[in-house]
């Protein structure tokens, strides 16, 4: 069996570390932390050097989420404090170019979309709600909310854009795409939501039951097009749960 190697970093962060990510590369980490900061980390072999602290939260910061480089370096951060900011690195300067207050409690989750659906992060709080916020060409920012799970939302996750499917029944050879999220709650449930374009908004497809105890996180696999979809998700309790998605 071939041997993994483990790389250690000392990131200076001066309270626990709530997550970390690198970027679609896996050249640049961000870690979130108690502190209230983000740490943004040049990842290169063993070696790794602390390019930017980027400070604004005031209090613990849950996660972070890259965007797909083809937007740039961009990186959505999320904080008890009920705010979301969204970084972007230009000229070698970290700094924030949206600032989201629309929640009213702890925001527990951030997940951008697949790129094929364009600059799109989903927003999961503790006040039951998941936002939508999607990027305009001319520089705004849209805001959809959904009243996802009446005593809180723990995660939000999208689905791959390619329908299932799709790679076999393919229009013109282009791969048919959908826009679609699912959110874990507080309630027990996982909900699955679509957006429907023909009513501009978002609309529950489904929802997923089995869990006793709080939905802490989903994960959807990836898929290139196959026939069914995977969803993962795992419980306060000790027990997760497989869904295959026809």
């Amino acid at each position: 069996m071939a041997q993994t190697a483990t790389q250690t970093i000392e990131t200076h962060h001066e309270d626990m570390i709530h997550d970390a990510q690198l970027d679609y590369y896996s050249r640049r980490l961000a870690t979130a932390s108690s502190d209230s900061t983000i740490k943004i980390f040049d990842v290169e072999g063993d070696a790794q050097r602390l390019i930017d602290t980027l400070t604004g939260h005031d209090a613990p910061v849950w996660q972070v989420s890259w965007a797909h480089p083809k937007f740039g370096n961009i990186l959505a951060s999320c904080s008890y404090d009920g705010r979301v900011f969204i970084w972007k690195e230009q000229n070698n300067v970290w700094a924030k170019i949206k600032e989201h207050t629309i929640h009213t409690a702890s925001v527990n989750s951030v997940s951008w979309a697949p790129h094929e659906l364009g600059a799109v992060l989903a927003c999961a709080s503790s006040d039951g709600k998941v936002s939508v916020l999607e990027y305009r060409d001319d520089g705004s920012w849209e805001t959809f909310v959904i009243d996802a799970h009446g005593i809180g939302c723990n995660a939000v996750t999208w689905a791959p854009a390619a329908i299932p499917g799709s790679l076999i029944h393919a229009n013109g050879g282009n791969l048919n795409v959908m826009k679609k999220l699912v959110s874990a709650g507080c309630d027990n449930l996982i909900k699955i939501w679509v957006w429907r374009d023909d009513t501009k908004t978002w609309q529950e497809e489904e929802t997923l039951e089995g869990h006793s105890d709080w939905v802490r996180d989903i994960a959807w696999a990836p898929n290139v097009g196959l026939p069914k979809s995977y969803l993962a998700s795992c419980s306060q309790v000790q027990r997760s749960e497989l869904t295959i998605d026809n």
